[in-house]
């Protein structure tokens, strides 16, 4: 499907690999290295929103040279070396277009590099993106705030890019440009999702999806770049439903859902198929299918068994435990859980897809936690969720805020609301940077559980600090 979108095709100048690059991250897996540049970029006060993605793009030579935020992150992390000495370009050989150089303004809060990956004189280049470079921009823009209320605004111009077109105005086919935006739409909306909660972010997710397709609608001049935009719009569409999945809108989810794995098969994208099946999964765990979620995860495996990569085996296998969980079926759980354990030991590779960055040892327990918990074992599920919290990684503030909610839970059903309540605490206590229906739902539930409780030590105030939460929209 993807050959029809895709005219005048020419063939693009391959970017030189950067091996100094790589040798520096060494054995660690590209997300791993991601997270230490995450974690050096606090370290001096930066925000960058580096992931997987990322670190494969500059290791393949596609960001000759990063901007300016990565490059005091980069040097903060190896001192007495030089942007050279990393294997990138001198900066004054890639300014190119007048575009570029204004791009360079925007600093710090620019997530993502801007410069060119090819020559600055590259006929090809001109060829594809000369005529649309302010709609170029306009996606750019979309996502270079912070913040989660900034950002969630900032969602809307990115759909706004294509409003007219699709009222009749001619579209112009997309480019590596639009392609771009795309895929950093994906990853803003992931990095905000990570540190915030979906409820703040989901009501604006339409209009870039809308963009989205918009985008594949309107073709484009390479097939390449047609795979890419379709790969980037079935990745946004899984992302909003994953919004609309944790803010509890489970249809809205499903539709989401559904159009990926569409967009998937359309275009015969194994990986995109292996992650719809994954998020269908999970969203049909939790709205009471489980039998719905054996399958789906099942599905998720055939697909991604071809694509070497034994994490995201390893993240199917859990939500097919989910799935035996809620059939109260011990032993399938048990199998699953297995398998899980099995694939996580073989470690990280460079075959792990970006979108899994969130997937490391603490997600592994604080998903066993939630099948030791549908199964009643509530000692298990709290030893895990507890190990959870203690694992992650405090970039991933709404899955803290989700590891507490689940050990109070656990703690308070298990018979221990003074420790359950000191778990809700730690949880209250995050809800002010996050906000999520699924883990307000999770509260109640353990706030009704501790009611008859209210004279245990610190019950009292945990129940009076929660009764006075705002109720979410």
């Amino acid at each position: 499907m993807a050959s029809s979108t895709v005219t005048s095709a020419q063939p693009e100048r391959p970017p030189r690999p950067n091996l100094a690059f790589r040798r520096l991250r060494g054995k660690r897996s590209p997300a791993e290295f991601a997270a230490a540049v995450r974690r050096a970029a606090r370290e001096i006060g930066e925000r960058v929103s580096c992931d997987a993605r990322y670190v494969g793009r500059v290791e393949a030579g596609e960001i000759r040279c990063p901007n300016y935020a990565y490059e005091r992150v980069f040097l903060h992390m190896f001192p007495g070396r030089t942007l050279t000495d990393l294997g990138f370009a001198p900066r004054s050989s890639v300014r190119g277009r007048q575009g570029r150089a204004t791009s360079e303004s925007r600093g710090a809060g620019e997530p993502y590099e801007t410069y060119d990956t090819r020559d600055t004189h590259d006929p090809h280049d001109l060829y594809e993106t000369h005529d649309n470079n302010e709609e170029s921009d306009v996606l750019r823009r979309a996502f270079m705030t912070s913040g989660a209320t900034v950002a969630a605004a900032s969602l809307g111009p990115l759909g706004l890019a294509f409003d007219a077109a699709a009222a009749g105005r001619p579209a112009r086919r997309a480019g590596t440009g639009e392609a771009g935006a795309l895929e950093e739409a994906v990853r803003r909306i992931r990095l905000l999702d990570d540190r915030h909660g979906a409820d703040g972010l989901y009501r604006r997710a339409a209009a870039p999806l809308r963009t989205a397709y918009a985008l594949l609608d309107a073709g484009a001049s390479r097939q390449a770049t047609a795979d890419r935009l379709y790969t980037g719009a079935g990745e946004l569409a899984i992302s909003v439903g994953w919004l609309a999945h944790d803010s509890g809108r489970f249809d809205d989810a499903r539709s989401h859902y559904a159009e990926a794995l569409a967009t998937a098969r359309m275009n015969g994208d194994a990986g995109l198929e292996a992650h719809a099946f994954c998020n269908m999964a999970f969203l049909a765990r939790d709205a009471g299918r489980p039998r719905e979620a054996v399958r789906a995860a099942q599905a998720a495996q055939r697909a991604a068994r071809p694509l070497g990569s034994a994490r995201l085996m390893s993240l199917l296998a859990l939500r097919e435990a989910g799935g035996w969980a809620g059939l109260a079926d011990r032993v399938g759980c048990e199998q699953a859980l297995v398998r899980a354990q099995t694939f996580f030991e073989r470690g990280p590779s460079d075959a792990d897809p970006e979108w899994m960055s969130f997937y490391g040892e603490a997600e592994l327990e604080g998903l066993e936690a939630q099948c030791w918990s549908t199964l009643g074992d509530w000692p298990r599920a709290a030893r895990h969720a507890r190990r959870a919290g203690d694992l992650q990684d405090p970039h991933f503030t709404r899955n803290l805020a989700l590891y507490s909610a689940e050990l109070a839970d656990d703690l308070a059903r298990g018979g221990r609301p003074d420790e359950a309540a000191g778990a809700g605490m730690r949880c209250l206590d995050l809800l002010g940077e996050v906000q999520s229906s699924r883990i307000h739902t999770m509260l109640a539930g353990t706030a009704r559980v501790l009611l008859p409780h209210r004279r245990a030590s610190g019950v009292s105030t945990f129940l009076d600090r929660h009764g006075a939460l705002p109720r979410p929209a």
